[in-house]
């Protein structure tokens, strides 16, 4: 199937500004640069000398950045605490025009933090501040009560889990139940806890590592990819299933046609600069392409196309629809 410019733009026309729910993990990635000059008296450990502090929006907010980027309009749903870097991740939501209607701040929880000390463009330091506990039963009321109030707005719902805490059994269960009821499609990137909670969705898309983790098994050719493929379809019963494949590429399976694979592309980046984010670009693109009216191999092409675009960067970037667009000829 070759997908034309004239295609693409039809269906980013069809997608713009159509409202699709991100629930998840957020977090707030902190770079501390500064020079060293010195070694401590107390403990021989350099003294970092700071000259700038940067915030920048991790996690499900990637994602978010991402849909913003194609055009959609994303709502983003995550838990954050009331604290000094609280402030920080609503300033960069703000920054970067994104909605904070769906941010819930938990005074029992810090907001989860990243911090890289970069001296002399070396990564010298980091230091996480989080909590892994499940969110409470008050905030996941909170969280199941504004996505059923706001679910018939919504032309998609993601939920991207990092194992922070947030996406919980309960949590998991609800609002994919509440989507279901009201005929909305589910996208999932899961991690390793609560993998196989995610059943009856519309798209599952794990990687290549996480999947052989979960079934314990090698993956390295195409016939295991497949094999392990097949094996999640059964267990989690998801209509679609995207097996990301890093440099490889992916694979779609379709549980309709006997959880075959309907599709095997290899990745598009002329060159592998930095992987880093292409996960969430993904599962952006496939949810965007889907709402503009896109057939789920339109959607993975797409997806793989906008992922090998930005992995040809360095650092975590969203793929703009101009981006995209231009990679087409014609």
């Amino acid at each position: 199937m070759k997908i034309t410019k004239n295609r693409l733009n039809n269906i980013l026309r069809k997608s713009k500004n159509r409202k699709i729910a991100i629930i998840g993990d957020v977090m707030l990635d902190k770079y501390v640069y500064g020079s060293i000059s010195r070694i401590s008296p107390e403990a021989p450990v350099p003294v970092v000398d700071i000259d700038k502090t940067e915030y920048k929006l991790g996690g499900a907010a990637n994602v978010a950045n991402n849909i913003k980027a194609l055009g959609a309009e994303p709502v983003l749903i995550g838990v954050i605490g009331n604290d000094y870097d609280s402030g920080h991740y609503i300033d960069a939501m703000k920054s970067l025009g994104l909605s904070t209607i769906g941010i819930i701040k938990d005074t029992k929880r810090p907001t989860t933090a990243k911090t890289r000390v970069i001296a002399h463009s070396q990564h010298v330091l980091r230091i996480d501040s989080e909590v892994k506990d499940d969110i409470s039963l008050a905030t996941i009321k909170k969280i199941t009560g504004f996505f059923k109030k706001n679910i018939r707005k919504f032309a998609a719902v993601i939920l991207q889990d990092y194992n922070k805490g947030v996406l919980t059994k309960q949590v998991i269960g609800e609002l994919i139940s509440i989507a279901k009821k009201n005929k909305k499609p589910v996208y999932v990137d899961p991690k390793f806890h609560n993998f196989f909670e995610y059943k009856d969705v519309t798209v599952f898309k794990p990687n290549r590592k996480e999947t052989a983790d979960i079934l314990a098994m090698k993956i390295d050719g195409e016939e295991s990819v497949k094999s392990a493929g097949s094996k999640l379809i059964d267990r989690l019963n998801c209509e679609y299933l995207v097996l990301t494949r890093g440099e490889k590429g992916m694979m779609l399976f379709d549980k309709e046609k006997n959880k075959t694979v309907i599709l095997n592309i290899p990745t598009r980046a002329r060159r592998v600069a930095d992987v880093s984010g292409a996960g969430d670009t993904v599962i952006s693109t496939i949810a965007v392409m889907l709402a503009g009216g896109a057939n789920i191999i339109e959607a993975v092409m797409l997806a793989n196309q906008a992922a090998g675009i930005v992995c040809e960067e360095v650092g975590i970037i969203p793929i703009y629809k101009e981006s995209l667009i231009n990679s087409y000829k014609n």
